[in-house]
This record gives C-alpha cells, structure tokens and sequence, in this order.
C-alpha cells in the first residue's frame, strides 16, 4: 500500500451528546477515475403500463419494509412489497448485518417485539445464537464479560441481541410475508414516485419487463434513504457528519473455516498480544478491523471497515465503497490467516451483496425523535413504539406517529432509517429492531388509512395504538388512547 493510499482515522470524542461513536477512516486517492459525461439526454414521453393496484405499496423489502407490508396485510389490506434484489431482510440479510441489535431495556424487559416476536418465533435454535432469556437485564460480571465478546452485553449488562443465519432470515421473512397474503415483487427498482395534486398515488418501476406503475391509496417509503419521499418533494435532512461512525459506509463480508473460540480466548486472554496484533494489522494494512461472531463458532463477521466522505446516493461514491470493501476482504483474510489464532484455515466465504448504509437522508415528519427527549422517559400520546435507549442513564424512548409522517406531502408514510428525527436519536432508530418497530408501525397506520380512506396524517391515533397492541407491539400504558391524529403541514 503507498502513502498515497494509506486511510486517515478519524477518532470521535466520546460525550454526552455522541455516545455511540468509533473510528471511521478515509482514503486519501481513489480507485475511480472522474466521470465525463456532459450535457442532457432528453427522454421521450411514453405510456406505462400499470402492474398492480393495491390498497398498501411498500418500496423496499429490508427490516421496515417487511415489517411494513405483514402489519397492513393482517389488517386486511391489499398489500403489495417491491425490492430490487432477490430477497427479503435488507442490511439483516443481503447487508450481512446478522447481529440484531438489543431489543430489550437495560432491566432485561423486551420493548421491540410484535414482528420481532414472530420472525423469532420460527428460527430454528441453531439459526440463532444469544443469551437466554433468564439472563437478559443480568449484571453478573461473569456472564456479562462472556457476552460482551459476542455482541451480547454493554455497559456490563446482558441484553437481548442476537446473531442470526442470514439465510434462514431470508426464507422466514419471505414465508411469513406470503402466508400473510403480500403479493412480493422481486427485482424490481422503484425510478420515481407518481404524485397527484400534493399526494404519491404510486410509484413507477423497472425491471427486465421494463417500465410499469404501481398504484396504491398509501405508500410506504421504506428505502432506508428516502428515495421516494424524496423525489416526491417532501422535506428532508441531510447533516451527514463525516467522523460520525453513524454515517459511514461499508461491505460487510464473513470468513469461514475459523475456531471463534479460540480467537475470543486470545484476545480476551492475551491482551499484550491482542494490542501487539491489532498494531501490525493497522501496520500492514492500515485499513483494520477486527471480527466480530457470528451465529456460528466457524464463521467470523466483519462489519467494515467504516469508511466516510462518501454519499450512499452519489453512484461513484457507492461504486468506490464497494471496490475498496472487496480489496479489504482478501487483505483482511490473509492477514489473519497467517497471524490470527483460530484463523489458520481461514477463507473468504462471502461478501455482502448490499452496500452497508447507515445514513442518507431522514424525512423532516410532522414530529421527531430528538436527544433532549431522552432523559424524560414519557409516553407520547401518539406513541407507536418503545426503543431501548443508549445507556443505562437514560429510561427507554418513546417514538411518535409523527415522525413517520411528513410535514406536506400526502399519501405516503415512512419507516426505517430515514424517518424523522436528529442526529443524535438516528443512531439507534436505524438499527435493525428500531426498524422493525417503525415499519409495524407505518404498515398498520397505511392499512387504517386505506381503509377509511383519509390521509395519513388522518389516521386515529387511538385506533392505530389498539391495531399495534392486537398485533403484540409493546407500548405503555402512558400513551394516550385519546390522542390527536397527526396535524397536517
């Protein structure tokens, strides 16, 4: 590696108001030349034909989405999902990010369950790997250190947060969601949002049959950038900070063919060693980062490294992530083979076909998730969900109907990563189980709406909070039965 090519690190100081923060890094060349188009092609009006009228179009089959599209659908909606791969789960599937996040408070009380419960409900015990139930919320020191080396403790308490088979979550998201009468559209891209007078009544498609429409009463933008709220016009953030762990970018990848085991003894049990290693790594590679486990003892997962200065929706930028990532992934198995113990029969067994995004854009909603909401730990009347908060001196956190509505745009909901909130509060609501909890959400207030054919920002919110609550969506007593629908912009 030349100088030219060695990473910057950038390191976050660790306060208050950036708990979750790590070293990211930035390249200072690139594999990419500079691009030379010029000009405008001027593209030629068309009639498209129409695919599929539903109540309920959900755009894009990650972690909201699925949640989306299987809460509306058992409401008794006509619900259509569209993804532009060739399956279910987003970053928790395709993006490789097999650790689930915790979905239980620091007491070890379960706060993110409804689709949750049932995706977990129906993986084989060897799908998945993490503590019992028995010792969520524990503080022994014993249990706590051997679950903080698997992903499964912070702050020294044992949390529910999981590492699961990527390839079962494929297969139980894509069941649950048939069985629940979601008609599924697979690769296909969705190119731009039909808008109406100030309200999406759909979105056009493409795919190897070419350009087609869906159209739909409601429409749930769950692209995890915002593709179509976007597009549409809707109000949006974009306050990207580049030494912000939050808002890198990486291609995940596994390595088969190790002993995790013996590779948590070394560098749990030898930390002059460890140090010694992680300092010949960043040495020889510059870019480094160390494994985490997977659900299996001889598979390892590597979740960078981060890289920022980039855009998740500039293509170079995408195509520039992707190039370095699988660069890093042969470096990376190399070096650990030859100097890792556990790694000494290691391979590269696969790297993710989905960019790692962690943030792009997030919709400017009626109301937002914000720090200094944090240390209050009330129910909001338009409470749709209850996310863990980031340390134990913070109570859990109450997430709004608000913020999955925009302040104008009529006809369509958001969920996932990109809905409303700060800087701040992102970097918990784009985790996998927050996106779960926002996309239940946003698909049981789209079937409501649908159904009594008013807008979104319409819908009851007491009716909404009973729909969640049939639907085993934890919420607090505190959030008020009576409240307002959310108020339009």
């Amino acid at each position: 590696m030349s100088e030219s090519e060695i990473p910057q690190v950038r390191s976050v100081t660790r306060t208050e108001e950036r708990i979750l923060a790590s070293d990211v890094f930035q390249a200072r060349s690139r594999a990419l030349a500079p691009r030379n188009g010029s000009g405008v092609h001027r593209e030629p009006e068309r009639t498209v034909p129409i695919y599929h009228r539903c109540d309920v179009l959900v755009v894009g089959g990650g972690p909201s989405g699925c949640a989306a599209a299987f809460a509306a659908a058992r409401m008794g909606a006509d619900v259509v999902l569209l993804e532009r791969y060739n399956h279910l789960g987003g970053l928790s599937t395709g993006g490789l990010v097999i650790w689930i996040d915790r979905m239980t408070d620091w007491d070890g009380r379960q706060v993110i369950r409804g689709f949750a419960d049932e995706l977990f409900a129906r993986f084989p015990k060897e799908a998945v790997a993490g503590p019992e139930p028995s010792e969520w919320g524990s503080r022994d020191p014993v249990r706590a250190a051997y679950w903080r080396q698997r992903t499964a403790a912070f702050h020294g308490i044992v949390t529910w947060s999981p590492t699961i088979d990527p390839e079962r979550l494929k297969c139980l998201s894509q069941e649950l969601l048939i069985q629940a009468g979601v008609r599924l559209v697979f690769h296909g891209w969705a190119a731009a949002p039909i808008v109406e007078e100030g309200r999406l009544t759909g979105a056009l498609f493409e795919s190897k049959t070419g350009r087609q429409a869906l159209m739909a009463e409601v429409v749930v933008d769950a692209t995890g950038d915002g593709d179509l709220f976007a597009r549409a016009g809707a109000e949006f953030d974009t306050d990207i900070e580049e030494g912000d762990v939050h808002h890198s970018m990486n291609t995940a990848f596994t390595i088969g063919g190790v002993d995790m085991s013996r590779w948590l003894e070394f560098r749990g049990g030898e930390p002059d060693q460890f140090a010694a290693f992680m300092q010949l790594g960043r040495e020889k590679l510059g870019f480094f980062q160390p494994p985490y486990v997977s659900w299996r003892n001889d598979i390892a997962l590597f979740l960078g490294p981060r890289q920022s200065g980039l855009s998740a929706v500039d293509v170079d930028d995408m195509t520039e992530v992707e190039i370095r990532s699988h660069r890093f992934m042969s470096e990376h198995c190399d070096f650990f083979r030859a100097h890792a113990p556990g790694f000494e029969h290691a391979y590269m067994l696969q790297s993710a076909p989905q960019l790692g995004v962690r943030h792009t854009r997030r919709l400017a909603g009626v109301s937002r998730v914000e720090r200094s909401q944090w240390s209050a730990g009330i129910a909001l009347a338009d409470e749709v969900g209850v996310s863990p908060s980031v340390s134990p001196k913070f109570p859990v956190i109450s997430v709004p109907y608000g913020a999955l509505v925009p302040k104008r745009l009529d006809g369509l909901l958001a969920c996932g990563r990109h809905v409303s909130c700060d800087a701040n509060s992102h970097g918990f609501l784009r985790e996998i189980p927050q996106c779960w909890l926002t996309g239940q959400a946003a698909g049981a207030a789209a079937a409501l709406a649908a159904n009594a054919g008013v807008q979104p920002r319409a819908v009851d919110i007491a009716e909404l909070q009973r729909a969640l609550r049939a639907q085993h969506v934890y919420l607090r007593e505190g959030a008020a039965e009576t409240a307002a629908p959310a108020q339009a912009g």
